[in-house]
């Protein structure tokens, strides 16, 4: 296994609310752990709660002694979203704060996934294809009809999410198993990614590059040449 990540404040915000953390090595009884998040709230609120978010969760995976890792990942995530609203709740300048996040491991040839938010993991061979599904209005619209798929991109409220860990007293991760090919790779990103540049672009950078490192490095100055309107933050996974 092969991995790099990089997080950028891109060239319009002041500050990085995202946050991630990868191990290749064992995480209590999950062999690698791979996290991306980005928080939202006021000032300094969501750069809190994507990095309680993700350091919380890796402390519940670390203790926890069950071995199935759809119940390890989603204990730790309801176990961060109780924590982070009472955070929320004790101090004022925290009220409202939330963080989207998701989670991978890799165990043999498939990859676990658990995602809330519009943060994204994808699965880049041949093809691209992503694997989480957006909570957001705007996918909901695509969902139902209302709006077709090429439209939600641009379509003014495409930043609004459904589902925040610490947005309520319960949170519902979508978990997801995906069976790995010899070639793919796996890319994990927040939104200050794709939005800026386009699935078959990152498609065709991911598989021009030398290795993960140029990969990921590429895919962060591509979304800031395009305009950089948000944090950047990009885990590439090379699988075997």
């Amino acid at each position: 296994m092969k991995t790099f990540s990089i997080s950028d404040i891109g060239k319009r915000r002041e500050m990085n609310q995202d946050y991630m953390y990868t191990s290749e090595n064992a995480v209590g009884n999950l062999p690698n752990l791979f996290i991306v998040a980005d928080g939202m709230g006021g000032h300094k609120a969501g750069e809190y709660a994507s990095r309680y978010t993700v350091e919380s969760i890796v402390e519940s995976i670390e203790k926890d002694e069950r071995t199935e890792p759809v119940e390890v990942i989603e204990h730790a995530i309801c176990k961060a979203n109780e924590e982070l609203i009472k955070k929320a709740a004790g101090d004022e300048a925290m009220s409202g704060m939330g963080t989207t996040v998701v989670v991978v491991t890799v165990i043999g040839e498939k990859a676990w996934v658990a995602n809330v938010g519009d943060s994204r993991m994808y699965v880049v061979g041949k093809e691209i294809k992503q694997v989480t599904r957006d909570h957001s209005l705007v996918e909901e619209m695509v969902r139902m009809g209302e709006i077709a798929k090429d439209a939600a991109k641009d379509h003014p409220d495409k930043n609004i999410i459904t589902r925040a860990v610490g947005a309520a007293d319960k949170v519902v991760a979508d978990f997801f198993q995906v069976n790995l090919e010899p070639q793919d790779y796996i890319l994990i990103c927040t939104d200050g990614l794709t939005n800026m540049v386009e699935d078959q672009d990152i498609r065709s950078i991911i598989n021009s590059q030398r290795d993960v490192a140029e990969c990921a490095e590429r895919l962060v100055r591509t979304a800031n040449d395009n305009g950089g309107k948000d944090n950047i933050t990009v885990v590439v996974i090379e699988p075997f």
